[in-house]
């Protein structure tokens, strides 16, 4: 169940309180949340740097390139969970952001049948999530992996801002989609850039980074059990 704490705040949600019983297994996080339709409760964040540009992370083990994004824990808040998870996946604290706004709805991805763990109560059939846009306030900070023993990613990069959907899972484009539109208009006042469309459409096949920013050559490390 989700309730809210406090009332909408500088054009984010209102604070929402999570509750009620949770289910788990050794294959899943104890903490997790997950709602009465099968779709675990998560935050997403999009991290974009003063240009426009978008922070793109590869996930551990070479398992495709994605934004960070993590389950929220029973008796958080999105906030609260935003923070965590920024710090667990890319190392930065809540004083290296600004958080510049957060879509007006859940949105969700189901997943695909051979991603589904049958065996697992409750079940998972996908995720339902609220995202945030963050702007990195210091150039210099320092984004880092090994803020937790099982790193998120191992490699990360600046990429532009309609380069994420080239290369996410094919099962989250539609959603990054809805995510990048919404939040366009606050990252690029004057106008979005032209989105490639063709290029948008079709899965593309996972290798080794392109030109880096900032952090290339993390060396690779442990992946968490995939929670897509």
């Amino acid at each position: 169940m989700i309730t809210a704490t406090a009332e909408a705040r500088d054009g984010l949600p209102a604070r929402v309180r999570l509750s009620g019983p949770v289910g788990g297994s050794k294959n899943c996080l104890m903490q997790d949340v997950i709602d009465r339709d099968g779709f675990r409760v998560n935050i997403g964040i999009v991290l974009s740097a003063d240009d426009g540009r978008l922070f793109l992370g590869r996930r551990a083990r070479g398992r495709g390139w994605q934004f960070p994004q993590g389950g929220v824990s029973r008796g958080e808040t999105l906030e609260e969970s935003l923070f965590r998870e920024l710090k667990e996946e890319i190392g930065l604290d809540a004083s290296d952001v600004q958080i510049m706004g957060c879509t007006r709805q859940w949105l969700r991805y189901r997943l695909p049948a051979r991603y589904i763990r049958r065996n697992v109560r409750p079940l998972c059939l996908g995720q339902k999530q609220r995202w945030f846009l963050l702007r990195l306030r210091e150039p210099a900070a320092v984004i880092r992996f090994d803020a937790t023993s099982q790193p998120e990613f191992d490699h990360w990069r600046w990429v532009d801002y309609w380069q994420p959907l080239q290369e996410v899972v094919y099962f989250k484009r539609a959603v990054y989609a809805r995510v990048l539109q919404e939040f366009g208009p606050m990252v690029f006042p004057c106008g979005l850039p032209p989105r490639p469309g063709a290029h948008c459409e079709a899965p593309v096949p996972v290798g080794s980074a392109p030109a880096a920013g900032h952090g290339e050559g993390a060396k690779p490390t442990a992946a968490k059990p995939t929670a897509w």
